[in-house]
């Protein structure tokens, strides 16, 4: 019963945050050629964003340890929160800033909350760790659920009623509040080890350069991820011309991440021991 608990304080702050991240997927580039931007003009508003997650994402994990795991969780909500107000405005710089703050948040998201979460489960609670892959798979779940979700609820503010491609941004802040707002009443604080950043860059570029199989690993994801990039972002002026519904587009494409994510638990299981050699 304690860890059920302790489970449904995690899930309090980051399911509404992972919702108000999905929910901002698919009317963004229908935003930006709302505001009559060209393709050129909108791809360098993407790259702001990835070269963002790049830049910020070496050094969350130095920042987050430093901060304070809680706080770094706050700091996500108010700059995403930002991020979202930010896409009211049509000048492009603003608009570039936001996607800066953007990457910033996207760092957070995905290295406070987990960071937060284990170090509770581990230090002061002192639960098994073999329990730590039951959060987080249910987390996983949840979170596919969320994103085929977020699809139906943007496309139902944006065009059901016709508040426009910038709705679903603004019905992003609420949550983005709510999640700020229950980290601060059910979290308690923690820290990481405090290391250079120096440091941790030169043991991560030794341990790229002394394991062949972690260098093609990342050559890999690195290839993969570069895909996904421009899937993402041709997706939208693809398919508009047509008169798709882009929110039911990006449900489908979620649902179809879901299945795959599916199939491939199914084959690694005990019935058909597809791992790999």
């Amino acid at each position: 019963p304690a860890f059920r608990r302790f489970q449904r304080r995690y899930y309090g702050v980051y399911l509404p945050a992972l919702a108000a991240d999905w929910l901002q997927g698919p009317f963004l580039y229908k935003l930006y050629q709302h505001y009559r931007f060209l393709e050129g003009q909108i791809a360098i508003l993407y790259v702001c964003g990835f070269a963002s997650s790049v830049l910020f994402g070496l050094v969350s994990s130095c920042l987050v340890d430093v901060l304070g795991r809680k706080k770094s969780c706050v700091l996500f909500s108010l700059t995403y929160s930002v991020c979202c107000l930010l896409k009211l405005s049509r000048d492009y710089l603003v608009l570039a800033a936001g996607r800066v703050l953007g990457g910033l948040s996207t760092a957070l998201l995905f290295s406070a909350f987990e960071a937060w979460y284990v170090h509770e489960h581990l230090e002061r609670f002192d639960f098994p760790a073999e329990w730590i892959p039951v959060t987080f798979s249910r987390v996983a779940f949840w979170n596919n659920v969320i994103a085929v979700g977020a699809g139906g609820v943007a496309e139902f503010f944006a065009e059901g009623l016709g508040l426009g491609p910038v709705a679903p941004f603004m019905v992003s802040i609420p949550l983005l509040v709510l999640s700020g707002v229950l980290a601060v009443k059910t979290w308690d604080e923690n820290y990481g080890q405090q290391r250079a950043f120096s440091k941790s860059c030169a043991d991560g570029l030794r341990c790229l350069l002394s394991d062949r199989r972690v260098l093609l690993l990342g050559t890999i994801q690195a290839l993969f991820e570069s895909i996904i990039y421009i899937f993402i972002f041709l997706w939208t002026p693809v398919l508009d011309p047509h008169g798709a519904p882009l929110g039911i587009v990006f449900s489908s494409l979620m649902a179809a991440s879901t299945l795959g994510s599916s199939l491939y638990r199914l084959a690694l299981s005990k019935r058909y021991h597809l791992q790999p050699v």
